[in-house]
């Protein structure tokens, strides 16, 4: 039997993303959001990345800020990526309550850099309470729904909503958003 010859293949590799958390939901939001924006895979993985702001960031300034440093801590930890994602959830109080949000920021191995927010949500007078007595919120909705650890599962707005938005979802078009300088390189 006559085989045919055997062609050297290049081994493709996959974009590296790093992201500056080892929560797994957010890994696994930027692997899908990356992956649906880009239509192609990507190793994705995370590594624990100081925010360096409070362990409850309080507005967008100091949110954003938490989720830029987490992309520079990851990127000096782990410079041989080609992206790294920050993730970063606040607070915010306004006229009609506190309300929580994230901001993604996004750079790549070239300097290109995106950022994105997602929706914002109001939380129940008894999380602002506790919140407002020195808890942050991931340990706020543990004690008050019974849960242990909810920040790497469905979060807030999985347990707000019921499982309608997961924390995945919640992130996943955020992510997406912060993508756009990268999809359209052109324009930024």
């Amino acid at each position: 039997m006559n085989f045919p010859k055997r062609q050297n293949f290049q081994a493709i590799e996959k974009p590296l993303v790093i992201v500056g958390s080892k929560n797994p939901i957010k890994i696994a939001c930027t692997d899908t959001a990356f992956s649906e924006a880009f239509s192609q895979g990507f190793i994705v993985d995370g590594i624990n990345s100081a925010s360096q702001v409070s362990e409850q960031p309080i507005g967008d300034e100091e949110t954003y800020l938490g989720a830029k440093n987490r992309v520079f801590n990851s990127r000096n930890a782990f410079p041989e990526a080609d992206y790294w994602v920050g993730i970063e959830g606040g607070i915010e109080e306004d006229a009609h309550g506190m309300y929580a949000f994230a901001w993604i920021y996004i750079e790549n191995k070239f300097g290109l850099s995106g950022k994105s927010k997602t929706g914002t949500f109001y939380l129940p007078d008894a999380i602002k309470k506790l919140i407002h007595s020195g808890m942050e919120l991931g340990a706020a909705d543990d004690q008050l729904f019974a849960q242990e650890n909810s920040k790497q599962q469905g979060g807030s707005v999985g347990i707000l909503t019921h499982g309608a938005v997961s924390r995945q979802n919640y992130y996943n078009q955020a992510i997406i958003l912060a993508l756009i300088p990268f999809l359209n390189k052109e324009l930024y």
